[in-house]
């Protein structure tokens, strides 16, 4: 391929021209990176729900027309002045929830609210500067979350990448940018599930196989893998799942079934399908357990 440094790039993208429809392939070109962005030639990328429920309307976040996807694993093509942590041909995960380490949230750890990213222009469709780097038959097309992974090329920020080693598998990796992350992370950074505890976790999609590893990492003693899904329990198992259970194969309420086979509750419940029922089942069951907690309590 020739040189494409400091140059457009013509290539083939999944646009969202309206919600409510299908993508839509399109020829995109591609502007090159400006100061402090890089310029990613993207090889694999994941499908997260949040992008199917801006394509059906459901989530109403950034603006129309858009490239969408969020989890995604590339080469670096090119960089703009100013870059000072990545090269060309650096092999890097994309980052939707970046930090930039300098500002009052980053330096406290509470990167998840990066002044510089929440503050700017997340959510708009822009980059940092509030211009686009896509064009597509002469219209603008809005950048989502700052990735836009549903593109062969995009040009995101530096700190919205993460290098990683050249011998990760990309196919893989491109899922650490948010479904991996959020159910590992919500085990062992959000509940810090303790050694020896009871868990969990309603929904075996790929947040609930992460919450299954968080939870193994930090030493759970029980880890309940939750779906209607049975098929579901052997990959469960392989991830740390100790046991299965399939709600349609019990008469009784699901709170109650947990209850009887944990003794009286579980230490930690985890909702990784969006469902308000099951979010209820988890609050009767954390509920059960405190009344446990209480009665205990009172025969001292």
């Amino acid at each position: 391929m020739a040189d494409t440094k400091s140059k457009p790039i013509q290539c083939k993208a999944a646009v969202c021209w309206e919600a409510g429809k299908p993508l839509s392939i399109e020829t995109v070109e591609v502007a090159p990176p400006k100061n402090g962005e890089v310029r990613v030639k993207v090889l694999y990328t994941g499908v997260c729900h949040s992008d199917l429920s801006i394509l059906n309307g459901s989530l109403k976040i950034g603006q129309m027309p858009i490239i969408l996807g969020h989890e995604g694993a590339g080469i670096i093509e090119s960089v703009g002045s100013g870059v000072t942590d990545c090269k060309k041909g650096d092999h890097v995960v994309m980052l939707w929830l970046p930090q930039c380490n300098q500002c009052k949230s980053c330096k406290s750890g509470k990167t998840n609210l990066c002044d510089e990213f929440l503050g700017g222009t997340h959510g708009l469709g822009t980059m940092l500067d509030g211009t686009t780097r896509f064009t597509c038959m002469g219209k603008q097309i809005h950048h989502f979350l700052d990735c836009s992974t549903f593109s062969q090329y995009i040009v995101v920020p530096e700190m919205s990448v993460c290098k990683i080693e050249t011998s990760a598998p990309l196919d893989k990796v491109c899922l650490l940018g948010c479904g991996i992350a959020t159910g590992y992370g919500s085990a062992l950074n959000t509940a810090k599930v303790k050694p020896g505890s009871t868990c969990a976790i309603w929904g075996l999609g790929a947040i609930g196989m992460a919450v299954i590893m968080g939870c193994r990492k930090a030493g759970a003693s029980r880890i309940i893998g939750i779906d209607i899904n049975p098929d579901k329990f052997k990959q469960g198992k392989a991830f740390g799942m100790t046991e299965g259970v399939n709600p349609k194969d019990h008469d009784k309420p699901l709170h109650e079934v947990l209850t009887e086979m944990t003794g009286g509750g579980l230490d930690y419940t985890f909702e990784c399908i969006g469902n308000v029922k099951c979010m209820i089942i988890r609050v009767k069951t954390m509920f059960l357990d405190l009344l446990k907690v209480i009665r205990m309590a009172k025969c001292y």
